[in-house]
């Protein structure tokens, strides 16, 4: 027990850190959709997006009838054509300004963080509940008969498609539980939860709890590792919503509590 405290002791602050870094989620200043044609981007106010701080003229975004996004820097620098990610959005900075373009089910929007705020600087700590290791539970890592396809609602309403293939099935007081990883990687398979403690404890809309040690039959879901998703710390994320599989009907009182 006390090596696993040790470790879970890392693995805290290696998550308080991670939000509070510059391309954590306690810096987002702004977050707006991009739609074909060019937008011009800064804190002036002739600007197409007006951001609340950083310089008067960043540059300008062109959106391809494609979907291709191309940034002009302000300063007359070369375009630069944006290699689009689902998972690792193409970066470039302004002054203090880190701007990224995310992509959605084929939705572009641009977000910006701001490097230089203080809000990280005024985060509280983390409120968690004990640490128990009953809730780091081997799971059975089950393979679909087929792809499960779901739509996934999101906390911006907008509706995504993905397609489950495996599920986590473990037992917890005699009663048998599955899970859907619907996000994630092969390696960190992704669940999003809610449980009853969303009623009083923790985020209401849903907690994120990524498998460790996956093999080709099992998994480790360690819900003393489940967290809030970015949408219980900034208005400018967009979170997906658990499935109704995901929905459990008990109490985990384990990993991050609701943010004040």
């Amino acid at each position: 027990m006390t090596d696993y405290a040790s470790a879970y002791a890392d693995w805290k602050t290696r998550r308080l850190a991670a939000l509070k870094a510059p391309d954590g989620w306690l810096n987002i200043i702004a977050r707006d959709r991009l739609s074909e044609g060019t937008v011009s981007v800064g804190s002036a106010p002739d600007n197409d997006i007006v951001l609340p701080t950083g310089p008067g003229q960043v540059g300008r975004l062109t959106q391809d009838a494609s979907g291709e996004v191309t940034y002009h820097p302000a300063d007359g620098g070369a375009p630069i054509k944006l290699e689009l990610s689902k998972y690792k959005p193409p970066r470039f900075t302004s002054g203090s300004l880190l701007l990224e373009v995310t992509t959605l089910n084929g939705q572009n929007a641009l977000r910006v963080r701001d490097t230089a705020s203080t809000a990280a600087d005024a985060f509280p700590p983390i409120e968690y509940f004990p640490l128990d290791e009953s809730w780091r539970i081997a799971a059975a890592w089950v393979v679909l008969d087929a792809p499960k396809g779901l739509t996934i609602d999101t906390s911006k309403s907008i509706a995504t498609e993905v397609a489950a293939t495996h599920k986590a099935v473990f037992s917890r007081d005699g009663v048998t539980y599955e899970l859907l990883a619907t996000h994630g990687t092969p390696e960190a398979p992704q669940f999003v939860i809610r449980d009853l403690t969303s009623r009083d404890s923790t985020y209401g809309a849903c907690r994120f709890v990524f498998g460790e040690e996956v093999t080709e039959t099992s998994i480790v879901l360690d819900f003393n590792k489940a967290i809030n998703p970015p949408c219980a710390y900034t208005d400018f994320a967009v979170c997906p919503l658990p499935p109704a599989e995901n929905v459990l009907p008990i109490r985990i009182e384990a990993g991050e509590k609701r943010p004040h």
